[in-house]
């Protein structure tokens, strides 16, 4: 089973034609330390920040703050907005958390389908780190440490990216490598699909499509949120881009953040 379910989604990115793009703009720091979730609204770019737990309103133009609140997350890697509340991803406790877009209070936590620890599998991609993260001379890869067991007891992590559309909750799972549709009124999975690598991130909605960020394939995947099909890829370069970890798209842009602390984007 494990090899059939593999070899499914190799084939599926194989097949899956390269969108080519133009080069990525860096367009301006963070306020928080290490964003690691997007949210693009009219009003403007929602940024969640993993070390601080601090959600930003920013504008588009500079990253000029417009709003900042303190929210109850733990390292949280996600964030969406369902017309008036947020919605963050709580990845450490594991909670998807309806948040007061004007306090940053938990109007409600719910638990994460699919949490978990993080496992490997044959065929994955090497974990990657930004290419930002240290100077170009130092990209050499440390060498390989005996991988240690995870105690049974461990407890594990949650979700990374949120999308919302037509009054369902679009979840990226990391430990289980799945895409979740959620009725947020029964909390019941409707319909889910494997992601296409081991590091699911940032989601983000083409039409009718919604793509996914992978931060270890560098990439980013168009499914089809019907069939979970991966309809396109857009893969970047890890030597030189920011690493893709929160997406977004705005305007027929796809607007990613780096979690070292820069929000890039790139026209689809």
């Amino acid at each position: 089973m494990q090899r059939r379910i593999f070899l499914g989604t190799a084939l599926s990115l194989a097949a899956a034609p390269d969108r080519k793009i133009g080069k990525v703009e860096t367009l301006f720091k963070t306020p928080g330390p290490h964003p690691n979730g997007l949210q693009a609204t009219k009003e403007g770019l929602w940024i969640i920040d993993q070390q601080n737990n601090k959600v930003y309103l920013v504008s588009y133009s500079d990253g000029k703050v417009l709003k900042e609140l303190q929210t109850e997350a733990d390292r949280a890697s996600g964030i969406t907005f369902d017309g008036e509340a947020l919605w963050l991803a709580s990845t450490y406790s594991r909670e998807l958390i309806r948040t007061d877009i004007n306090t940053g209070k938990a109007l409600a936590k719910y638990f994460t389908p699919g949490a978990g620890v993080i496992y490997k599998m044959a065929g994955d991609p090497p974990q990657r780190r930004s290419a930002l993260s240290k100077p170009a001379a130092d990209h050499a890869p440390a060498p390989a440490k005996p991988a240690a067991l995870p105690p049974s007891t461990a407890a594990g992590t949650g979700a990374h990216g949120l999308e919302w559309r037509n009054n369902k909750l679009y979840v990226a799972v990391p430990p289980s490598r799945t895409l979740y549709r959620l009725d947020p009124k029964t909390w019941t999975v409707e319909m889910k699909f494997p992601t296409t690598g081991n590091r699911p991130h940032g989601v983000g909605w083409e039409g009718k499509y919604l793509w996914c960020a992978d931060s270890n394939y560098y990439g980013f995947f168009k499914h089809d949120p019907d069939t979970g099909a991966v309809i396109e890829k857009i893969m970047l370069r890890p030597d030189v881009d920011p690493q893709p970890h929160g997406a977004t798209i705005w305007n027929g842009e796809m607007w990613y953040c780096d979690d070292v602390g820069v929000v890039c984007k790139f026209k689809l």
